[in-house]
């Protein structure tokens, strides 16, 4: 009985495991992709890297990291296994395909967000941020998982880290595209949820895993062929800005650089899955996933400001990372009090 007892409490704080994890794999990330499409990492010689002609090397170092992890973990044997010419082969469920084929919508559709004239970066965090945020308990409701009064704090808490950086945006217009991006996201992240609450987020581990694994197996992958083909089409700007990203960095200085943001890219994909497969209500896991994005930006954005001389921080920002410490406080000490209570 003491031996579960502790293996619960264990598995408990897993989910802080994790998302340290992102926050490792995010700060290195939003760094070396703020620095290349600033101009202002060593070795770019001021030259900036438009952010699409980053994605077609960053998202096939994010594959192999991917196959390389898996095989690492030795989380193969987890997924679905068919025969194919004599080879046992993983591949996704219908469910998994579809929930990887969102994943991979969530990580194009972020880039986009940042590429529209007009738009502020920070309005466009806020809106993505936020509209998750209030998902969370939406897909909770739908998927009649209770949602414990600590999880609403935290949630609460991270949901005003992001309406602080209003005071730091400078509009608030949306073009039409921008909107129908923004809904894409959000909706791809709606169903992703949906999938997860109904497939996995159990106590069965090997649920979990099985499907971690066949939605990473789609993911980045089907990424890479959709930007071949946008590269193969080449018709208008970002099409071709994309064809670029194929061919020009190869033989380049930067070129290591794009393949480590690709790989800390794909560390913050597995971390955040892991942490949104937690068993618990999502209301708890996505103010998680949220807090440590925000946090990780604001070491990236203090690191941009001591290594290279960059903008400081703006109060804003402080008052948000503030803000997000009072979340993390109500999504760790009223959990553990709890469940020492229970036992």
């Amino acid at each position: 009985m003491e031996t579960e007892n502790r293996t619960s409490s264990l598995a408990q704080y897993t989910i802080w495991f994790f998302a340290f994890g992102y926050f490792a794999s995010y700060v290195p990330y939003s760094y070396l992709i703020k620095t290349m499409s600033k101009g202002i990492l060593p070795g770019l010689n001021g030259k900036s890297l438009a952010g699409f002609s980053l994605l077609p090397i960053s998202v096939m170092a994010s594959a192999v990291g991917m196959i390389i992890f898996i095989a690492a973990m030795g989380w193969w044997k987890y997924a679905t296994h068919s025969k194919v010419f004599g080879f046992d082969l993983p591949h996704p469920t219908k469910w998994t395909f579809f929930s990887g084929l969102c994943t991979a919508m969530i990580i194009g559709t972020t880039t986009l967000a940042y590429t529209f004239e007009g738009v502020s970066i920070v309005f466009a965090m806020l809106l993505m941020r936020g509209g998750v945020l209030i998902i969370a308990p939406i897909v909770d409701a739908i998927s009649k998982r209770h949602v414990r009064w600590f999880s609403w704090m935290g949630l609460v808490f991270a949901l005003a880290a992001l309406l602080v950086s209003l005071a730091d945006t400078d509009g608030y217009s949306v073009p039409l595209l921008c909107a129908f991006d923004i809904a894409v996201y959000l909706a791809s992240y709606f169903l992703r949820l949906r999938f997860m609450s109904r497939l996995a987020k159990s106590e069965d581990e090997n649920a979990n895993r099985r499907y971690f694994v066949e939605e990473q197996l789609v993911a980045a992958p089907i990424l890479v062929v959709i930007l071949a083909i946008a590269a193969i089409i080449g018709s208008g700007e970002i099409m071709q800005t994309i064809r670029t990203g194929f061919t020009e960095p190869w033989g380049q200085s930067y070129l290591i650089f794009i393949i480590l943001a690709g790989i800390f890219s794909q560390g913050t994909g597995i971390f955040g899955s892991l942490i949104f497969l937690d068993k618990r209500e999502n209301t708890f896991c996505v103010p998680v996933n949220r807090s440590s994005s925000i946090l990780a930006g604001v070491v990236a954005s203090y690191s941009l400001m001591i290594f290279l001389n960059q903008h400081a921080l703006r109060t804003s920002q402080l008052v948000g990372a503030g803000i997000i410490m009072g979340a993390i406080l109500f999504l760790t000490i009223p959990p553990a009090m709890e469940k020492k209570r229970l036992r």
